[in-house]
């Protein structure tokens, strides 16, 4: 996907419509999971779920594979930040633009 490298767009800051620059910033990677998130098994373990005897719930069996979801995403959703050239302020996007490769044009 080519984007081009500036961009006229209101500042929040000087209050009016300047030229910003557009920037690529790095993602987190997916996955990256908390011990003592909501739904870890971590956590589920602590609280006695997830093993011993009789009904534990949603830990007693494995989900049906018609359930899940087959393959993956091919493209990634690209996080664009906008740095206006008056006061230098920068700003994330509101939505993420799903895309495979990212070019910047003049």
């Amino acid at each position: 996907m080519k984007i081009p490298k500036t961009r006229n767009m209101y500042c929040r800051k000087c209050k009016k419509h300047t030229e910003h620059k557009v920037s690529e910033a790095k993602r987190k990677t997916m996955g990256s999971t908390h011990t003592q998130s909501y739904g870890s098994e971590t956590r589920a373990r602590m609280r006695g779920k997830k093993r011993g005897f009789g009904n534990l719930g949603r830990y007693s069996r494995k989900a049906k594979s018609a359930w899940k979801m087959s393959g993956r995403k091919v493209s990634t959703k690209i996080d664009l930040r906008y740095t206006c050239k008056d006061c230098k302020k920068t700003w994330g996007q509101n939505h993420g633009i799903r895309a495979k490769k990212v070019e910047f044009k003049q």
